[in-house]
Parts: C-alpha cells; sequence; structure tokens
C-alpha cells in the first residue's frame, strides 16, 4: 500500500541529525555534544505551576488560540524584552513547540511551486515542510559571509516566485545573529514586496554579545514571528510555542492550527505562563552560564588550530573539518564517534553547504565539555 501515500512525504528523509544519532547511541562510554536541548532542570516554580494545574483541575480544552491570560502574558514579554507590540486577543497563538508553529505558518502561505529562501547550512525542520505543501526551498550559501543571510546575498535570489524567506537567529547550527543594521538592511530591500519573513527566533533569549533585534519590529505585516519555551526556560518536554503576527494574517493560522491539535496541553500551557510573568528572566542564569561555555569551548579550538566563526547566541558551534581529512562529515563524525567515543553532528544534515563542518552543542557541563574537547584533540593529533 505505500505506493498509494504522498510522494512528497515519502521523498522525505529522516533528519539527519536523528539518523547520526540512532548509529551512534549505543557506544558504550559515549560523550555526546549533539544535544540542541538545554542542560538545566525546568525552573522549580514552572515545574511547580504545572502541578498545582493537575491539582486544580485545570486539564481541560483551552482556546484554540491558548487561554487568554497566556496570550496576555506572552504579548507583555515580547513588548518588554524586544519592544513588538501584538495584542493577546487575535495576532498570538499558543502552538505545540516553535516546530507547530512554523508547520501551520508555512502551510498557510505556501502554495504549489512557491520558492521559500532559506539560509545555508539551516536546521533541517523547515525544508520538509515546504516541499509537503508543493514549495521549492531556494538555498543561499553563506559560507563566505560568516554565516549571515544579508541583504546583499538576499537580492539576486528574490523572483516573482518568492513567497517567503526565513530568517533563523540566532541559528542553528552556527550560533550566528543578526545585528540591528542588517535587519535593517533586509528590511529596506524587502518593504513593500509581496514576501513573507518567518523569523525564527527560539534562541532570543540566549544571545551573547548585542541585544537581539527582531524583523518584526522593522516589517510588522510582513513577518511571522516564531518563538517559545523550549530553549529560554529549558521547557523542550513541555512543547510550548507562539506564533507572532498582524491579525489579518493570524485569523488563517489559527484556523490551521485549529484543525491540527484544537489546543496545546492546558497543563502547559499554565506552566508557561509561570515561566513568563514570575519567570520572565529565567534565561538570564543560563545565559551567563552558556557564556562561560562559549569562552571556554572558543579558546579550546583555537588551540586545535580549527576554524570557526565564533557563535553570537544559542549553544553551537560550527566547526570547519581539518584539511587533511578527506572524508565527507558524516563519516568524519562516525570515525570520531567510534574511535574517540565523542559524538558531533556532520555538518551535512544541515544542507549541502554544511558539508565540511560538523556542529557542536555547549549545553552540557564544563566538565563533560572539558572531557569531550580532551578526547577531539587526542582524536585529531592521531590523525596528523
Amino acid at each position: 500500500m505505500e505506493h498509494l501515500l504522498n510522494k512528497q512525504v515519502i521523498d522525505i528523509e529522516i533528519s539527519g541529525i536523528r539518523k547520526f544519532f540512532n548509529m551512534v547511541s549505543d557506544i558504550d562510554d559515549l560523550i555526546s555534544f549533539t544535544i540542541g536541548q538545554p542542560d538545566f532542570p525546568t525552573p522549580e516554580h514552572v515545574k511547580l505551576a504545572g502541578i498545582r494545574s493537575i491539582e486544580e483541575d485545570f486539564t481541560s480544552y483551552t482556546h484554540n488560540a491558548g487561554y487568554f491570560e497566556l496570550r496576555k502574558a506572552a504579548s507583555e514579554f515580547v513588548l518588554k524584552k524586544y519592544g513588538l507590540t501584538y495584542r493577546p486577543e487575535d495576532e498570538i497563538i499558543v502552538t505545540v513547540g516553535a516546530s507547530e508553529a512554523i508547520d501551520i505558518a508555512l502551510r498557510t502561505i505556501l502554495t504549489e511551486d512557491d520558492e521559500v529562501i532559506l539560509p545555508g547550512p539551516i536546521y533541517p525542520g523547515y525544508e520538509p515542510i515546504i516541499r509537503i505543501c508543493g514549495g521549492i526551498p531556494v538555498h543561499i550559501d553563506t559560507r563566505d559571509s560568516q554565516f549571515k543571510l544579508t541583504a546583499e546575498k538576499i537580492k539576486p535570489y528574490i523572483t516573482d516566485k518568492t513567497k517567503c524567506i526565513i530568517l533563523p537567529y540566532p541559528s542553528n547550527p552556527t550560533g550566528v545573529s543578526l545585528s540591528e543594521q542588517e535587519i535593517k538592511e533586509i528590511a529596506s530591500l524587502l518593504k513593500n514586496k509581496d514576501i513573507f519573513i518567518i523569523a525564527d527566533e527560539i534562541y532570543s533569549e540566549l544571545v551573547y554579545d548585542n541585544p537581539h533585534y527582531s524583523l518584526a519590529s522593522e516589517l510588522r505585516e510582513q513577518t511571522i514571528v516564531i518563538n517559545g519555551l523550549s530553549k529560554s526556560h529549558s521547557m523542550t518536554g513541555w512543547r510550548v510555542g507562539f506564533l507572532f503576527a498582524d491579525q489579518s494574517l493570524c485569523k488563517h493560522f489559527l484556523k490551521v492550527h485549529q484543525y491540527n491539535v484544537s489546543c496545546i496541553s492546558s497543563i502547559s500551557q499554565k506552566a508557561a505562563f509561570e515561566a513568563l510573568t514570575t519567570g520572565i528572566d529565567d534565561a538570564k542564569l543560563m545565559r551567563e552560564e552558556y557564556f562561560k561555555r562559549r569562552e571556554y569551548v572558543s579558546s579550546r579550538l583555537s588551540e586545535m588550530c580549527l576554524n570557526y566563526v565564533k557563535p553570537d547566541g544559542a549553544f553551537y558551534f560550527f566547526v570547519k573539518i581539518p584539511e587533511n581529512f578527506s572524508t565527507s562529515s558524516f563519516d568524519f563524525a562516525l570515525d570520531l564517534a567510534n574511535k574517540a567515543k565523542l559524538a558531533v553532528v556532520p555538518g551535512s544534515a544541515f544542507s549541502k553547504y554544511g558539508e565540511g563542518y560538523f556542529r557542536l552543542s555547549y549545553a552540557c557541563s564544563t566538565e563533560v565539555l572539558q572531557k569531550g574537547l580532551d578526547r577531539l584533540e587526542t582524536y585529531l593529533n592521531s590523525m596528523k
């Protein structure tokens, strides 16, 4: 019966990240730098709010867009943090993580043969959705611009078929972000064009050197902002995301969301309310610790003479594989796992423009980082 299935789905591959992880997960004494989630526990007060919601029988359906008090808290959060103004009544949808927000946005705006511009390398979660919608992913090579998708890079790729540009910043896998000036230049290029921008800002609370600046500050009507609590509040398993958009768009996103999931877990919503109010600055301590780890990893990689662009945010380094390795990034990562018992993600998981690199996550303790980087250094020295 498989031949009767949607061809777009059949042609999709399992994420390269997951495929590689499955291959090496049984290696004994493996240290993993593959993890894409905070290593901190969910804040205690947030967990207690979830428990209270069960004890108080807050376990029924909520409004499709999320219960109003949470949407109001989300509105106040982005106003205070980023100067963005969205009405809780009709411009915010609470989604099942940022992933569902991306899904409903793309399924609403895309039609057959629409082109979607993406930076390369990029997180692998966007392209499958684009293809299922009948859209065409158009990757732009950012390796010669320090992994930044700039206005100068974008301009030659805009065609009469361009429907959307996806701007994930800070970026997974590179950790690179965009400055306010770079955002303003992109806004100037796209202003008054019939092109949507999906600004995936899930790592907006984990920036280190400059404040996060949202494209929605410049192009509110064209921009769909994606965010959530997975990274900022270490709530990956709670599955809480947010979609922010102009009311004229949001009412249509809500239809797709409604028929997809009705609403997200009411228990998670109560915990999310606590996170956005009492825990509005919960990310601060995590951010400070990630900063220290970033500096440590940066110094170690430099000592190994490895090439990388120092990340502005998130918790990843995207590292160039040394020239003396003639294998693919997948084979490099597999050999590293087998011989050194260290797992990193092969760059090829992040589009063809990630080939020749590997992603290293520093969302683990300094002790684990030191041990893992020692293994990396020993491995590299043994291969010279």
